[in-house]
């Protein structure tokens, strides 16, 4: 795909008029709402894959495109796990994925990518500069990994983690449409804060056509409610009861009260690792900003965030399945799609923990429990 330069401040002068004047209450581009799942794969050309280890309590999220697709993340906790991260910084070769993912196990968890790696290169995916006979290609799999070591599950795997597996399990199983939340995948052995933390998700469709979803694995040191109430931080974003339906609590916080979070924190024990998708045919740099924006739905869901002893890191990726609308400079269009990449991921947030359940055996207590 060419890519298309931003608009200099000439070319904003002369369009603005045309898109500028917004109804009342609904912006210049009409009401939008959920998609029809309300889950990530409402973006078109794209799968979710996931797999589990009940014994071991820890899971793997795969996230996949129908084709290679442009991608970009941004890490902002103080003690991230990730792999191929690199791959996707300005100025190197290679800045799109074959597939993204999010797993349990800490570093260990890292060894998923090999197993999807594997799996997209028997079946020729990945990236080549030239195609040669008996040269398979190297699909790039960035990952992100969150800690579950310590919630009482079956770790002493020796020489053998379940990672590799878990990795191929997911992808082989990857599919377009709807997905569990809450206790599956990469949150399956998740805390969120104090109580128990899961994989959540959540879409968005723009009056004029565009989506953005999320998936989320939430570990976070931070509680997802204000303290004291059964409210979301992220309630003044709910749509409908997707989360409980209580909305905004109208409490007044102190700023030394983290509520529920988690009581002495361990290093890179916590961490809080989510994939946006957009349809929009954006390139790695816009991706790069709507990560960024997007960090901020973190910090409207949890608090605190992207602490010295949380790994969090967002990855951003295009499946390019419609072009960048042309009825408004094309950085507004960006700025548009990281407001609601952030929104999108607060929900995701907060549904991954209200869906959250407890595994067999293990200890603890949910949202439900409150």
């Amino acid at each position: 795909m060419k890519r298309r330069s931003f608009l200099g401040a000439a070319s904003w002068a002369a369009i603005a008029p045309a898109w500028s004047a917004p109804k009342p209450g609904l912006g210049p581009f009409g009401p939008g709402a959920p998609g029809p799942l309300n889950l990530i794969t409402d973006v078109a050309g794209l799968k979710i894959g996931l797999s589990n280890d009940a014994h071991a309590r820890t899971g793997v999220t795969v996230i996949v495109p129908d084709a290679r697709a442009a991608a970009a993340v941004d890490v902002r906790g103080g003690g991230p796990g990730t792999r191929e991260t690199d791959a996707l910084t300005a100025g190197n070769l290679v800045r799109s994925v074959d597939a993204i993912v999010l797993s349990g196990g800490s570093v260990y968890g890292l060894a998923s990518a090999d197993g999807v790696a594997a799996w997209l290169g028997a079946r020729g995916r990945g990236f080549s500069m030239a195609k040669q006979p008996g040269v398979p290609p190297s699909p790039i799999v960035p990952t992100a990994i969150l800690f579950d070591l310590a919630n009482g599950g079956d770790k002493a795997w020796g020489m053998d983690p379940p990672y590799r597996a878990l990795g191929v399990a997911a992808i082989e199983h990857a599919a377009a449409g709807a997905f569990p939340l809450g206790t599956v995948g990469a949150g399956y052995g998740a805390g969120a804060g104090s109580l128990k933390g899961g994989l959540g998700s959540a879409s968005w469709r723009t009056g004029d056509g565009m989506t953005v979803g999320a998936v989320v694995g939430v570990n976070s040191l931070g509680s997802v409610v204000v303290p004291g109430t059964h409210n979301f931080w992220a309630g003044a974003l709910e749509h409908g009861h997707e989360f409980g339906g209580l909305g905004p609590s109208s409490a007044h916080v102190d700023g030394e009260d983290w509520g529920l979070a988690k009581i002495n924190p361990g290093a890179r024990a916590n961490t809080t690792i989510a994939c946006i998708a957009t349809d929009v045919a954006l390139d790695a740099d816009e991706l790069r900003r709507v990560a960024i924006m997007a960090q901020d739905g973190l910090a409207r869901a949890i608090r605190p965030i992207h602490s010295p002893f949380d790994g969090d890191v967002i990855f951003a990726l295009s499946t390019a399945q419609r072009e960048v609308p042309t009825d408004a400079p094309r950085p507004f269009v960006v700025a548009r799609l990281g407001a609601l990449a952030a929104d999108v991921l607060s929900r995701s947030v907060a549904r991954g923990v209200y869906e959250a359940t407890l595994p067999p055996g293990m200890q603890g207590k949910t949202w439900r429990d409150l």
